[in-house]
């Protein structure tokens, strides 16, 4: 909107205001009554009269590349704005993050220097010869009584190795002369993070329900997780002149621009995903407004609201901890635009996608869809490439079991194990080898989240094993875990 607030961009004078591009004046004046029509019918506040053209025109002059000032954005600022004044000068949140990552203090290349050191230490700490060798053998694994069926995609995506390798670079780089801290988990695998710890790198304490960030030195190192920090986090760290290690997924960041294109049209971004996950957090950060829903049901309450109405006290209640602040469900659901954390279960995602858009259509019409709704496709590629191949041996009809092996807070391992659950196939998510406990008994953790001990689980005489791991899983982890198996099923003999 060139030099135009935050504010304006709220009255959704979008169809003139948006455009940044040169043009002639013949299409500035078009788009101009084009937006004061909308207004005025959408809105009903600024009636179509010459003056009121008059100073959209001015506000389209103003947009022209080159001029970036707020005096015609002086003109048209009326009280119906959503959020608060701005002054011309407050940058949008993509913008301030495009500064931040401009300061020296800023790293999100990792550290040439200890680059080789750290793919060594990646590679004899994560890689394994049993899981190479299946690769090489259709991804099946037979010893006597037992077969190990393995997914064809599954382990460490690229984001998930970038991250962790770039914080073994760090930590090589700065070595004993820098405190290195972390703003959470790397990724969610304990297995990695112990490492992590071990290496010395210290994790910001959470303090009732906060993270305390007053144990970090100016001239610490604070180490951004894959899962990416908020904007208030890395705003806070740059002003006290922290270097800043940022290894951000760049699928993250894919979302973080999605949210931004919809703030940019006006929209109110719908977010799929978990409200308390530290990557949903960050993209939340990113919005300006936001409502997170979680599955489908809470999808089609919002759906019924904005077709129906309903309580409002009662929505509000629903989503206190899942919306933007002074987000008004009477306001804020008229315009939506999807997005979703990375590691939903895609198929939920779509299902989502399509509801609302059908929603949208209903309201206001098919010709109107895509003044009301916009959705981006920004599930990871890894989570999907994961969650097609389990879904390939679960078709296969052949698995009598699986076997699951990720952090039990881990998002993208946690819908792994809904599918063949859904498909009535016994699925036990592990986070690491040491679950499975030599009596023949399993620790696992549920589709519904609960932690549970199982005895005997490994029949005697033959069985067929399903193995998959999350994206957060080491390869080594994975085998960790069937090695132990091998060893149990041998002792029932």
């Amino acid at each position: 909107l060139g030099g135009c607030p935050a504010s304006l961009r709220d009255t959704r004078t979008a169809p003139m205001l948006r455009a940044r591009r040169r043009t002639d004046g013949f299409s500035i004046a078009l788009a101009a009554l084009a937006s004061i029509s909308a207004v005025g019918l959408v809105v009903g506040i600024i009636p179509e009269t010459p003056a009121s053209v008059s100073a959209a025109l001015a506000a389209a002059r103003a947009t022209i590349p080159g001029i970036r000032t707020s005096a015609a954005c002086r003109q048209l600022r009326p009280s119906f704005a959503v959020r608060s004044e701005a002054t011309a000068a407050e940058k949008t949140k993509r913008e301030e993050l495009k500064d931040i990552k401009r300061k020296e203090t800023f790293n999100r290349m990792g550290f040439k220097d200890t680059r080789a050191d750290a793919e060594k230490e990646m590679f004899d700490e994560f890689q394994s010869d049993l899981i190479k060798s299946m690769r090489t053998n259709y991804y099946t694994l037979k010893e006597g009584d037992i077969t190990f069926r393995l997914a064809k995609d599954f382990g460490f995506c690229w984001g998930v190795e970038r991250a962790v390798q770039m914080a073994i670079e760090a930590q090589m780089h700065y070595g004993k002369d820098k405190t290195i801290h972390i703003t959470n988990e790397i990724i969610h695998n304990p297995g990695v993070n112990e490492k992590m710890a071990d290496m010395g790198i210290k994790f910001i304490p959470v303090v009732d329900g906060a993270k305390d960030f007053s144990q970090v030195a100016d001239d610490d190192v604070v180490i951004l997780p894959a899962f990416g920090a908020t904007l208030e986090e890395m705003r806070m760290l740059t002003d006290r002149g922290v270097q800043i290690v940022d290894t951000t997924c760049p699928w993250v960041s894919k979302v973080w621009n999605s949210v931004d294109a919809h703030t940019r049209s006006g929209m109110t971004s719908i977010i799929h995903g978990t409200w308390s996950h530290e990557e949903t957090i960050a993209t939340a950060s990113f919005a300006e407004d936001y409502i997170i829903v979680k599955n489908m049901a809470e999808a089609e309450y919002v759906i019924n609201y904005m077709l129906n109405g309903g309580d409002k006290a009662e929505f509000m209640e629903k989503f206190k901890n899942a919306v933007s602040k002074g987000f008004d469900p009477d306001v804020h659901l008229r315009k939506l635009g999807l997005a979703n954390q990375t590691t939903m279960y895609k198929k939920e995602t779509k299902a989502i996608g399509k509801a609302l858009q059908k929603a949208m259509m209903k309201k206001y019409g098919p010709d109107k869809v895509n003044e009301h709704y916009m959705e981006f496709d920004t599930i990871c590629d890894a989570t999907q490439e994961r969650q097609d191949a389990i879904h390939d041996l679960v078709e296969e009809k052949d698995i009598d079991m699986f076997l699951v092996v990720g952090g039990w807070d881990s998002s993208n391992t946690r819908h792994l194990v809904e599918i063949p659950d859904m498909a009535g196939i016994p699925a036990y998510h592990i986070d690491r080898a040491e679950r499975l406990l030599p009596t023949n008994a399993i620790e696992y953790r549920t589709v519904d989240g609960e932690i549970k001990t199982l005895e005997n689980w490994l029949p005697s005489g033959p069985v067929t094993i399903g193995v998959t791991s999350g994206a957060s899983t080491p390869d080594s982890y994975v085998a960790d875990a069937m090695n132990r198996i091998k060893l149990i099923k041998s002792s029932l003999a």
